[in-house]
């Protein structure tokens, strides 16, 4: 039996499902973050981590769409897949967002 890159189950509905949340989560908690560390005193120099953060999530979540698509063609097409750009993006809203913290933990500190 041919090994098949093509399965007719949700596997990338799925995947797309768990980009959304990771978007999510980067938005809203780049948000949050932002503001909870204005009102707990951390100052504004750790609000452009959280920001960013946030940025990525949204960017994150506009293009969810178009990845999708993306990958539903190189699947049936037999194609690897290439994620890169959004695996970075993702990346560096992490990082971000570790930053805000770091920041944040050491100006209350």
């Amino acid at each position: 039996m041919p090994d098949r890159v093509w399965d007719r189950g949700l596997q990338s509905e799925r995947t797309r499902l768990a980009w959304v949340r990771t978007a999510a989560a980067l938005g809203a908690g780049g948000l949050g973050a932002a503001f909870l560390a204005l009102r707990g005193g951390a100052g504004a120099l750790a609000v452009p981590p959280f920001a960013f953060a946030a940025l990525c999530g949204a960017v994150l979540l506009s293009r969810t769409g178009v990845r999708f698509r993306k990958v539903q063609r190189a699947l049936h097409a037999g194609r690897p897949l290439d994620n890169r750009a959004d695996a970075l993006l993702a990346w560096l809203g992490v990082l971000a967002a570790i930053c805000g913290s770091l920041i944040t933990v050491v100006h209350l500190a």
